[in-house]
């Protein structure tokens, strides 16, 4: 598979905040982001979890599913636990197509909750890196063995956010697990994500690109707010309207043979940020950054 551009209904309706585009049906969201020129969406609370009646949604739309969140909770259960718990979410997945699977770690995690500031995130113990990677090698070999990889997300609030746990992470894992890199929330985490491109671009499986309004992000970080607080004050942004810098970011994915979906995944608040003109504004600058570097 070349490499094809998706998005993902956050710029509709958001799952962490429901509230947030509550009103907008998913025709709706499907609709535009085709007339923005999408080739697929990643899944959301609005998406029927049946293949059989989701299947034809999409392809009316003729639209790819690109994946879906799946919260993991390795750090508490068994392996033979999170495989059971994986199912209906696994076989959508591999029913409808998708290569991948978003998973991030969950437990105690903060960043849905709107009274803990996003700076308290958990830490992962330190204790646990070896026996946790290889419960979640195991995990993604499973996955892999019904068709679809992991795609493991590093995000704000949950107990592996930044570089230096993301390095913990890949270490400790075996190729089964492929890494999702973020380079919204690597930047939000202090980190650079070009550098960590660089350093993982072997194990890079699927990106989400949104980008980062560094005023913004300087402020919410002064006034140490939560996650979803930080996401109401317009801290992300679709690709090219922020800092990152998605050229070099790009070219590394390029030398690296990256063959995945880049996903616009961007969270802003729908009744400020219009989805449509955001997700064209996405598309265009996505494209474009893509095809300057050879990878479309």
């Amino acid at each position: 598979m070349t490499v094809q551009l998706g998005i993902n209904p956050l710029t509709w309706t958001n799952d962490d905040l429901p509230s947030l585009g509550a009103e907008t049906p998913l025709e709706t969201c499907l609709a535009e982001g085709r007339q923005a020129g999408f080739a697929g969406f990643e899944l959301g609370n609005k998406f029927p979890r049946q293949s059989h009646i989701l299947g034809p949604i999409l392809a009316s739309h003729d639209l790819q599913l690109v994946s879906g969140w799946y919260s993991g909770n390795l750090l508490t259960r068994s392996v033979t636990e999170e495989i059971m718990a994986v199912q209906p979410h696994l076989t959508l997945l591999r029913e409808l197509g998708a290569k991948v699977m978003v998973f991030a770690e969950v437990t105690n995690c903060i960043h849905g909750e709107q009274d803990k500031p996003v700076h308290l995130r958990p830490l992962f113990p330190a204790e646990c890196w070896q026996e946790y990677g290889e419960k979640l090698t195991e995990f993604a070999h499973y996955s892999q063995s019904q068709g679809v990889q992991i795609a493991y997300h590093h995000h704000m609030g949950t107990v592996i956010e930044s570089a230096e746990d993301i390095d913990n992470l890949m270490k400790n894992t075996g190729e089964e697990v492929g890494l999702l890199l973020d380079t919204g929330h690597l930047t939000f985490a202090g980190d650079d994500p070009l550098a960590v491109a660089k350093r993982w671009s072997k194990r890079i499986n699927h990106v989400h690109c949104k980008d980062i309004r560094l005023d913004v992000l300087k402020d919410v970080k002064n006034r140490k707010t939560n996650f979803l607080n930080a996401v109401l004050s317009g801290v992300f942004t679709v690709p090219g309207d922020g800092c990152v810098n998605y050229p070099d970011i790009f070219n590394v994915l390029k030398v690296n043979d990256y063959h995945g979906w880049l996903v616009v995944e961007a969270e802003q608040d729908p009744a400020v940020a219009h989805p449509l003109t955001y997700a064209t504004l996405g598309y265009n600058n996505l494209s474009r950054f893509a095809r300057e570097a050879g990878l479309i």
